[in-house]
């Protein structure tokens, strides 16, 4: 998986001149400028207390506009929506962004990504532009996994042969999470869609020995505690980082594409397994990081994958964070 070439690293040669330094995160409303669709360098640092945050982008799925998506809006009002955002309205854009976090002489990434094009044909990027932010996949101590869609787990697998490319590192998930996708005749029970997914999850994961299986508010890495966050799968979690007076919710895909669920919390995803209980944790975490005023990051935010909320009357109002 994170054999490299040159090409494979985003940027030009003046882009690579700026890697590895750290830059203030500006805020800037949608309205003042477009979002790329992919960024022009693919890792971007900041801190949060003392610990050091590296956003590292994956890739993008180019997804064609699909009624089915957004289970009670139109693909016109996806459009619309996208459209306000400053975002591309050509396709449904989901980028993927990993953060890896150095906590003193820890290396503790946050997901696996996509596995270099086993999610989409344009998310390959991962091992280059980790070894650009002078990240060494070898020296990952742990691996904290959301949840397991492909985009998130299917990072840690080689593509022919199912190895792991973390074989030393532990790998810790909500028990919730790793019970249900492994649960004997689970993938039986999956819609045709998902039983490819659960068929090689079902197969791979459970030779591992290197899970460790937490619970609800678990602290799983220095600092860090698991928050349930359930209703896209049965486990899924996102994790709060505190360090001094700082924290950062790392939220997966609590709001995936806030373009469209910022302003509409009420839509329901294709891919939230129960959608009446993900809107009702997308409200919960969404109104706790603005009363808190929490930072967040999430899975599929425009790179490099973090933002701010505000209320909006019964929605929210985000802004993603562009590299200064």
């Amino acid at each position: 998986m994170f054999d490299i070439t040159r090409r494979a690293v985003l940027g030009s040669a003046a882009a690579a001149a700026a890697f590895g330094l750290s830059r203030q995160l500006e805020f800037i409303p949608p309205a003042w400028a477009e979002t790329p669709v992919e960024p022009s360098v693919g890792f971007y640092k900041y801190k949060v207390g003392s610990v050091e945050i590296t956003a590292v982008y994956d890739g993008i799925w180019r997804k064609p506009h699909d009624p089915a998506f957004i289970k009670n809006a139109s693909v016109d009002e996806t459009k619309q929506a996208l459209a306000k955002a400053g975002l591309t309205t050509e396709f449904m854009p989901i980028p993927l962004t990993v953060v890896v976090l150095k906590i003193g002489d820890r290396l503790v990434m946050m997901d696996a990504g996509s596995g270099v094009g086993q999610w989409q044909a344009n998310a390959t990027h991962l091992p280059a532009n980790m070894q650009a932010a002078g990240i060494d996949h070898t020296k990952i101590d742990t691996v904290i996994i959301s949840h397991f869609h492909p985009d998130h787990v299917w990072g840690l697998m080689e593509k022919e042969t199912n190895a792991p490319v973390f074989p030393n590192a532990e790998l810790v998930v909500n028990e919730t999470e790793y019970n249900w996708w492994t649960e004997p005749g689970r993938v039986d029970k999956l819609a045709e869609g998902r039983k490819p997914a659960g068929k090689r999850i079902a197969q791979v994961f459970p030779t591992w020995k290197n899970w460790h299986l937490v619970k609800d508010g678990a602290e799983v890495a220095p600092g860090i505690h698991l928050i349930a966050a359930p209703g896209h799968t049965p486990g899924h979690s996102t994790f709060l980082v505190a360090s001094g007076n700082e924290q950062l919710l790392v939220s997966a895909d609590t709001m995936y594409v806030p373009a469209l669920l910022a302003p509409h919390p009420e839509w329901q995803g294709s891919y939230d397994q129960d959608g009446p209980t993900a809107i009702t944790t997308r409200r919960k975490l969404i109104d706790r990081v603005i009363a808190d005023k929490i930072r967040i990051c999430g899975s599929h935010f425009p790179f490099p994958g973090s933002g701010t909320f505000v209320k909006d009357g019964n929605a929210y109002g985000f802004t993603a964070t562009v590299q200064a």
